[in-house]
């Protein structure tokens, strides 16, 4: 993998166990040669997923709607900020940069997100893996659900593997890049993203 689109928090939460493990994956992504696509913040977890990969001298590309440049949460050393006009447009560039997406803890932004990377994904428009890193059980009734979402119906069993979990960014890795399509790609045209 040359790019992994990792989605977190702004946030800075009370326990440190979150900016912690958000420095480290910024730090091993970068330690791989495996270049950072996130949403262009300065703070939170996805400061702190920046700021250690371009200390371990790793490339890094945010990717942020204007209104947020606005509002000066902008990170202004990356390798290169992307400035686009809607949150709509700032995931169809992160499809378009990575080759995987890796889920840190977030709240509701984070979860739209990974939604929309897991809708795309079975739809066909693209086939590039999906994880959540499951630091300190935090995405645990999430995988919960996701396995109900399947056992009532609303995930065919086919799309079931699109979501793959790991407490352990190595594990994480080692299932994205072992991981196979499982839907037919459809050839879109950027506009219809």
């Amino acid at each position: 993998m040359k790019r992994i689109a990792i989605y977190c928090g702004s946030a800075t939460p009370a326990d440190p166990v979150y900016i912690e493990a958000a420095r480290m994956v910024g730090h091993s992504l970068a330690s791989r040669g495996i270049g950072v696509v996130y949403g262009g913040g300065r703070l939170g977890l996805m400061g702190a997923v920046a700021d250690s990969a371009l200390a371990a001298g790793g490339e890094v590309i945010g990717v942020i709607p204007t209104s947020l440049v606005n509002a000066e949460v902008a990170h202004k050393g990356l390798t290169s900020l992307e400035v686009v006009d809607t949150m709509h447009e700032r995931k169809a560039r992160f499809v378009e940069l990575a080759d995987g997406f890796i889920n840190l803890p977030g709240g509701t932004g984070t979860m739209d997100e990974l939604w929309e990377a897991l809708s795309w994904a079975q739809l066909g428009y693209h086939s590039d893996p999906i994880g959540l890193l499951n630091i300190a059980g935090y995405y645990d009734k999430l995988v919960e659900f996701w396995e109900h979402m399947g056992n009532v119906g609303f995930v065919r069993p086919q799309h079931q593997g699109l979501l793959l979990v790991d407490d352990d960014l190595d594990g994480l890795l080692d299932k994205l890049t072992n991981a196979q399509p499982t839907v037919p790609i459809i050839h879109m045209k950027r506009e219809d993203l």
